[in-house]
């Protein structure tokens, strides 16, 4: 197991003003400025990792370390895998203390966002470690819940957490009885070498999403759902 601390990070606070219409010099602007302060002093990076090898493979199932997961997908991205990277990856536990008042809707989406900015820094930093240390070369990630559901089902959560062992005492992320990572703005999966470009978002059929990455592949899903 590896664990990633101390992630450097920026926020590109007139970025984010802009991207949200927050004028400098107004209540606003001066709210949205301590906030960032306080995000850039509570913010914590972090990420750990599992190296694991597959074991056994089914019709649609992938044995990893002796956990069985259950996704068509997963099962034909890993066809030829024989090492994946378990891991889960967070903007860090101190951010929730920050938090407003859930009727403050503006407010926590602009705390949301530059989780996800710190999030992408410590899924940047975990993707640059794997790739030098075990010289991936060309890899994709697939992550339980993304995309469809009939993709990777969140309820695979369960058994990733169970690959990974205490992730809770590593990195202060535990797992719900819902599947719901606390604290918010975690993400987990499996990293493993491919030699075609993958994206889950590549077979999500939900149109409107504001995090999408790539356009739904109509030839992929029928790939790798074996139509």
């Amino acid at each position: 197991m590896g664990v990633l601390e101390s992630i450097p990070f920026e926020l590109d606070v007139p970025g984010l003003m802009d991207h949200f219409h927050v004028a400098d010099g107004t209540d606003d602007g001066r709210e949205f400025r301590e906030l960032a302060g306080k995000v850039k002093a509570a913010g914590r990076p972090t990420a750990m990792y599992r190296e694991c090898f597959v074991e056994r493979k089914g019709d649609d199932t992938v044995v990893i370390e002796g956990v069985t997961f259950t996704s068509r997908v997963l099962r034909r991205n890993l066809d030829t895998v024989e090492r994946v990277f378990a891991y889960v990856a967070t903007c860090g536990r101190p951010t929730d203390a920050l938090e407003y008042p859930r009727e403050e809707f503006i407010r926590n989406f602009w705390l949301d966002t530059m989780k996800g900015v710190l999030l992408g820094y410590a899924l940047k930093a975990l993707n640059a470690h794997l790739d030098e240390r075990y010289r991936l070369g060309r890899a994709a990630s697939m992550a339980p819940g993304s995309g469809d559901a009939t993709v990777w089902p969140i309820e695979q959560q369960k058994p990733l957490f169970a690959l990974l062992g205490d992730v809770e005492g590593a990195i202060g992320v535990r797992l719900t009885d819902s599947c719901l990572m606390v604290p918010n703005k975690p993400v987990s999966g499996v990293r493993f070498p491919t030699e075609k470009s993958f994206a889950s978002c590549q077979v999500c059929h939900r149109e409107r999403c504001s995090g999408r990455r790539a356009p739904f592949d109509r030839e992929m899903w029928e790939s790798l759902q074996g139509s």
